[in-house]
């Protein structure tokens, strides 16, 4: 059975950029309710646990070095289907790639700087959200 919470975070660009409060405007119309959510910014050490499982990809280095150049908004959101659902909202990781009307094909600058993150599993949804918020952060 498909869980009803996924866990996003909207990347360094999507701040920078400006584009914070469009792209949570975009997620409520879209029907999720947030259960959880912060502003911070990922230490070198824990975007390197958080991304441990491309650590043997040519890109890490870069990665890590773009998830700790500013902050982030953490959230666990919650609707029927999360994890589906959002994956869908958010589009494909390139933008280029990206259906019309996604996250990342309005806010997206490229497939390495691409607006949002998404769970991309129920059990990695609860990995991630676990991984960025405490039992008493979540509602």
């Amino acid at each position: 059975m498909a869980s009803n919470r996924t866990f996003t975070m909207l990347k360094p660009d999507a701040i920078e950029n400006g584009h914070m409060g469009k792209i949570i405007d975009m997620i409520l119309n879209a029907g999720f309710e947030i259960k959880a959510m912060k502003l911070t910014q990922l230490t070198e050490e824990q975007a390197k646990e958080f991304y441990e499982v491309h650590a043997e990809r040519p890109f890490y280095g870069e990665l890590v070095e773009y998830m700790t150049s500013g902050p982030i908004v953490a959230a666990i959101l919650e609707k029927d289907n999360a994890v589906a659902d959002f994956r869908a909202l958010i589009g494909a990781t390139d933008p280029a790639d990206a259906a019309e009307g996604t996250i990342r094909k309005y806010y997206a600058e490229s497939k390495g700087r691409n607006a949002v993150h998404g769970s991309d599993s129920d059990e990695n949804a609860e990995i991630e959200s676990h991984f960025h918020f405490t039992a008493a952060e979540i509602i």
